[in-house]
């Protein structure tokens, strides 16, 4: 992953001098590799639910966030989608270059309101181009059975966009876990579950998004036990 990064980052360097598409199909190209790597030399695949509910045009997508592969894997799912991402990401060689060539959303999380307004201002302008807006509502990555609170930003996300919202249950850290370099052979469940549509008060919004994640997350991560 991190050696076709180099390699890949360079020989397309070109492209970010083009359109933003054809940064996306480098970007495309790149990931191919490291899914086909991914499950020959560590034996982990992964599959897709719930593909009835993927969203066609602009939505916001709250997804459960366990590893590093979901960042890469709504990449390859999702049309054409817009990651939040931590500031500190856009620094970092290659990555960074093509994060932000690709028009992923950088927040500063330690500008406070700041940072919101201007988080919320490019989201509505990503949802406004057709786009997908990805968020991590629990804000980092956790091993499976562990649990944060939901950050409010993702309710301030749903208010602004006025858009559906379409939550995303996984179960990719019993196999790439947060941390380390250690991959599990097995197959990564991605579920998009059914969308959450405009309007709801931020409180009914918040409960109801963190309901359905965890209890299908949950469901995901008991059955990968049992069998």
């Amino acid at each position: 992953m991190y050696g076709l990064m180099a390699v890949l980052g360079v020989l397309f360097a070109p492209t970010l001098l083009g359109p933003r598409e054809w940064t996306r199909a480098a970007f495309r190209v790149y990931l191919a590799l490291v899914f086909a790597g991914l499950r020959v030399l560590c034996g982990v695949r992964y599959q897709v639910k719930g593909r009835e509910f993927l969203p066609e045009g602009g939505a916001l997508v709250a997804s459960k966030h366990q590893s590093m592969f979901e960042t890469l894997a709504l990449w390859a799912i999702l049309p054409d989608p817009a990651i939040i991402l931590k500031k500190e990401l856009s620094y970092l060689p290659f990555f960074g270059w093509y994060a932000m060539k690709l028009k992923n959303i950088k927040v500063d999380r330690a500008a406070g309101a700041k940072a919101l307004r201007a988080m919320l201002k490019q989201a509505r302008e990503r949802a406004g181009e057709g786009r997908q807006v990805v968020i991590f509502p629990q804000g980092t990555r956790l091993a499976p059975g562990e649990h944060e609170s939901y950050k409010p930003g993702v309710a301030g996300l749903y208010s602004a966009m006025g858009a559906p919202c379409i939550p995303v249950a996984l179960n990719s850290g019993l196999y790439w876990p947060p941390r380390g370099f250690v991959r599990r052979p097995g197959t990564i469940i991605v579920e998009f579950l059914p969308a959450i549509e405009p309007g709801l008060a931020k409180d009914a919004f918040m409960a109801e998004l963190e309901t359905r994640i965890e209890t299908a997350s949950n469901a995901l991560l008991a059955s990968a036990r049992e069998g």
